[in-house]
């Protein structure tokens, strides 16, 4: 009896260490799943505009551009000071530097072609933001750095690279991108809803000159193309792309109604040359230099959503009456560039002049 009292007790401890020892390993297994799910958490995965998928921190605090474009719309969905390296100059987009004081702290490193691979290097992005340029990328790939590519060439895919970047910030850049997206199409249609009742017969044909010296306009199939339409225009121009070589002889036989230039023409270059005089926008004095202002209006930054308001207000203004361009200017720099314009700030833009001192 004492024998057998003895054997329970001791199958009682042994049974008592087996739930203590299985308790142990299930604690050290839910701490090492613990550990490896901290460890994942530490990157998320992101798809971009070519539908790569890119790892990335799951905090990005360092960010490096080599998209001039794309500055505007970073500084537009992240805090400010979180770009490290870019392509743009005091001088190239002087307005994003007065916006966003910050910028003067990231460090110049990249043109259209080249990068200064030991610069990147020492900025230590936590993310590099491109498009698609396979020079550029030839030279960056080897660096290891987390490179996201954006492509767009209509307001569609404008909102697709505005969530792709919002997703790459992470934090509350989604609420922002919505917030822009929101209103790109608000206003979108808000001026559709006019331009589209407007018959084709009273739609001027309108040219855009991104260089006049050497020659070079955009045609259609860009989002250039989609803007002119938009603003209840038609695209004199008969070729297709962006930044296409032309000649003056091309120019005469298209007659535009209207030529909208970019920001670094002059109207004098037009007036003053007669090979020009005989086309009807020069004729009837309605060639325009475009608006410019964080980054160019008429191209790929986040003011591309001012560009068909300023453009069907500009052909058709007797339909936009109502449409005041700098009071639309300074809404759209204070709700998304969190910078309150003066009336002579906005005006400056809207006439393509830097901001000065």
């Amino acid at each position: 009896m004492i024998k057998s009292k003895k054997s329970i007790k001791n199958l009682v401890i042994v049974m008592l260490s087996a739930i203590i020892l299985l308790a142990g390993c299930g604690q050290s297994s839910t701490s090492s799943n613990s550990s490896l799910t901290n460890q994942k958490n530490k990157e998320r995965v992101v798809t971009d505009s070519t539908g790569a998928k890119v790892t990335i921190p799951n905090k990005v605090n360092r960010i490096a551009e080599a998209w001039p474009a794309h500055d505007e719309i970073t500084t537009m969905l992240s805090e400010r000071g979180k770009i490290v390296a870019t392509s743009s100059t005091p001088k190239s987009v002087p307005w994003l530097y007065k916006v966003s004081s910050s910028m003067k702290n990231a460090q110049t490193i990249f043109t259209n072609t080249t990068v200064n691979t030991e610069g990147l290097e020492k900025a230590k992005p936590d993310v590099l933001f491109t498009s698609n340029n396979p020079v550029l990328l030839s030279k960056t790939k080897d660096l290891g750095i987390p490179t996201v590519q954006l492509i767009f060439q209509n307001y569609d895919d404008l909102k697709k690279v505005v969530n792709i970047t919002a997703q790459t910030l992470g934090g509350n850049a989604q609420a922002k991108a919505d917030k822009f997206n929101s209103y790109l199409d608000t206003r979108l249609n808000s001026v559709k809803s006019v331009t589209s009742k407007i018959p084709d017969s009273q739609k001027p044909k309108v040219l855009h000159i991104q260089s006049l010296n050497p020659l070079v306009i955009d045609g259609k199939d860009t989002i250039v193309d989609q803007w002119i339409q938009y603003a209840g225009g038609k695209d004199a121009a008969e070729i297709s792309g962006n930044k296409k070589p032309a000649s003056i002889e091309q120019i005469l036989k298209w007659n535009p109604d209207v030529i909208i230039m970019g920001n670094n023409n002059k109207l004098s270059q037009v007036y003053n040359n007669p090979q020009w005089s005989q086309i009807n926008a020069v004729k009837n004095k309605k060639v325009y230099i475009n608006p410019a202002g964080a980054f160019l209006w008429d191209r790929y930054g986040a003011e591309v959503a001012l560009q068909f308001q300023w453009a069907a207000k500009l052909l058709h203004p007797n339909q936009f009456k109502d449409l005041d361009m700098i009071k639309e200017t300074q809404n759209f720099y204070k709700e998304f560039l969190n910078y309150n314009l003066t009336d002579d700030e906005a005006n400056k833009i809207l006439n393509a002049q830097s901001p000065g001192k």
